[in-house]
C-alpha cells in the first residue's frame, strides 16, 4: 500500500471507537470531534513553510461564530503563542498563557493560567474583573505555586516542574506550571514552557491525560523525542501544539512526531472534544491562531 494510503488509513482508524476503553487515574477518557480536518501534515516533506500555507499574522483575524458546544463536550479555541481558551459547555471559559498581546479580546474569563519564563506567558496588568488569577511560578518568599481550584463545571489544578531560564541559567525549582483542567470527562494540560523532564513524584500527580498542549518554539525546551517519550507515558491521544512563530519552525518539530503518529492539520483555531471515546492512538491537531472572541 503507498505511503500516503498507509497514514490516512491510520488516520482514520485512530478515529474509531476502541473495543474497551482505556481505563484512567481518575475518570478522564477523551475523543476529538475533528470539525474542519483538512488534510494530514507531512511535516517531513516540508523544510520550508509548507506550500499555500500564509505566514501566521502579526495581528490574528477574528473567526468565524462556530455555534454553540453540545453538552458534554469542551471547546479549545488557539488564540495565539501560547493562548488556549478552554471552555465548557456550561459556559465555564479558562484562558492558559495570558497576557498583553493581542489575542483575547474583550473576554473576560472566569480563570486564567500563566507563568513567567517569558514575557509572552503573562501579564502583570490582568483585568481587574477575572475572578481567578492563577500564577505559576514561586511566590516572593520561593514557595511553589499551589493551585486546586473548582470553578462552574472545572476544576484546574497544577504540578510544579523545575526550569533552566531564558539562556541556560541555573536550575530554578518550581518555575514552571503544568495547568491541568479537568471538565466534561476530560484531562487537559497545558505544560507552559517545559524544559526538564518531570520526576517520579511529578508524573504521578499528573496522572494520565486525554489532552496535552505544548510548546513547539522557546528556549531550553525539552527535546521532541523527551517529549514524545513523556506523551507516551502520560498515555495521551490528543496533541496540541502552541507557543510557534513561524511554519518552518513547526514543520521541524511535526517531522518528528510525525514518524511515529498521525498529525493533523486543519484550518481552524478550535476543536471541540467530548468523553465518549479516545483516538486509537496519539494523534497531532495542528490549529491555526484566531482572535477570541469572535
Amino acid at each position: 500500500m503507498p505511503r500516503l494510503a498507509r497514514v490516512i488509513a491510520a488516520a482514520c482508524l485512530a478515529l474509531l471507537p476502541l473495543t474497551a476503553p482505556v481505563q484512567a487515574a481518575g475518570s478522564c477518557s477523551a475523543v476529538s470531534r475533528l470539525d474542519g480536518m483538512d488534510r494530514l501534515w507531512h511535516a517531513q516533506l516540508a523544510p520550508q513553510p509548507a506550500p499555500n500555507l500564509p505566514e501566521p499574522p502579526r495581528l490574528f483575524p477574528r473567526s468565524p461564530d462556530p455555534g454553540p458546544i453540545n453538552p458534554g463536550e469542551v471547546r479549545l479555541h488557539f488564540s495565539g503563542h501560547g493562548g488556549v481558551v478552554i471552555i465548557a459547555s456550561d459556559g465555564t471559559i479558562a484562558a492558559t498563557d495570558y497576557n498583553d498581546i493581542p489575542g483575547i479580546t474583550t473576554l473576560v474569563p472566569d480563570v486564567i493560567t500563566m507563568n513567567d519564563t517569558l514575557p509572552t506567558q503573562k501579564t502583570d496588568t490582568p483585568d481587574a474583573r477575572i475572578p481567578h488569577i492563577l500564577q505559576g511560578w514561586p511566590d516572593a518568599q520561593g514557595r511553589p505555586a499551589a493551585h486546586d481550584l473548582h470553578v462552574g463545571g472545572m476544576l484546574v489544578r497544577n504540578v510544579t516542574t523545575n526550569t533552566r531560564g531564558t539562556a541556560g541559567q541555573g536550575m530554578r525549582v518550581g518555575g514552571n506550571s503544568i495547568f491541568i483542567f479537568e471538565t466534561e470527562g476530560l484531562c487537559v494540560a497545558h505544560f507552559g514552557l517545559l524544559q526538564v523532564m518531570p520526576n517520579a513524584d511529578q508524573l504521578a500527580r499528573i496522572g494520565r491525560l486525554d489532552v496535552a498542549i505544548i510548546a513547539v518554539e522557546g528556549p531550553n525546551l525539552l527535546p521532541t523525542d523527551q517529549m514524545i517519550a513523556l506523551l507516551r507515558h502520560l498515555q495521551v491521544r490528543v496533541v496540541i501544539p502552541v507557543h510557534w512563530n513561524t511554519y518552518e519552525t513547526l514543520a521541524q518539530v511535526m517531522a518528528q512526531f510525525e514518524r511515529e503518529f498521525p498529525v493533523v492539520l486543519t484550518s481552524s483555531p478550535q476543536i471541540d472534544l467530548s468523553a465518549a471515546i479516545l483516538p486509537g492512538e496519539m494523534t497531532v491537531m495542528v490549529l491555526t491562531p484566531r482572535y477570541f472572541p469572535f
